[in-house]
């Protein structure tokens, strides 16, 4: 019977072959990688300049793409929406804002969409690590704000968020197909 040394022990053959065979497997599961998603995160930060760091908004969301769909295919009308993909979209507050006359104090929240016809009502939910509108719990609504979406020209095929304005008149905005939508906001 062969032996190799290792650690300053004996182990048999058998025994040696049989942990190389288990550690090849590990190696060759550790660097087996899942394909991309189709719906890739992203975020957008207020003020929007990276070279400022001291933000006052982040939003986290994954970004749905249209694939020879149609807004209204994938977006239901007359239904609480995520906001993107996968998980519901996050808004994390640094510092305190207003929407729609409401203070949102410094925390986390989810964020959800209610679209009809010509509106977009933007919802502000205490409710975090949600994976989709499927649990959405109105009661735990901090605020609502209903504001009319344009249409226009151009088409985006990833579904959009970002901040802009300045100290004056910062917005959130959010596009998909040819809808946006505009949210004001104040930083208080």
């Amino acid at each position: 019977m062969l032996f190799y040394k290792l650690n300053l022990k004996y182990i048999p053959m058998k025994t040696f072959l049989q942990l190389l065979l288990v550690l090849s497997v590990v190696f060759a599961q550790a660097q087996d990688f899942k394909g991309l998603d189709k719906s890739p995160m992203d975020k957008a930060s207020y003020p929007s300049s990276y070279r400022i760091s001291d933000k006052i908004a982040a939003i986290t969301y994954s970004r749905p793409q249209l694939r020879e769909r149609s807004f209204n295919e994938i977006v239901p009308f007359n239904k609480v929406w995520r906001t993107g993909a996968n998980e519901a979209t996050e808004l994390r507050v640094f510092k305190p804002i207003g929407i729609g006359g409401t203070t949102i104090n410094a925390g986390t929240y989810s964020l959800y969409t209610l679209f009809e016809e010509g509106t977009a009502t933007f919802i502000v939910n205490a409710d975090t690590n949600v994976w989709g509108a499927y649990r959405y719990n109105q009661k735990k609504d901090i605020v609502r704000i209903t504001v009319p979406y344009t249409t226009v020209e151009d088409s985006l095929e990833a579904f959009s968020i970002a901040f802009s304005g300045g100290k004056e008149t910062p917005a959130l905005f959010m596009g998909w197909e040819k809808i946006r939508v505009e949210i004001p906001f104040t930083v208080l």
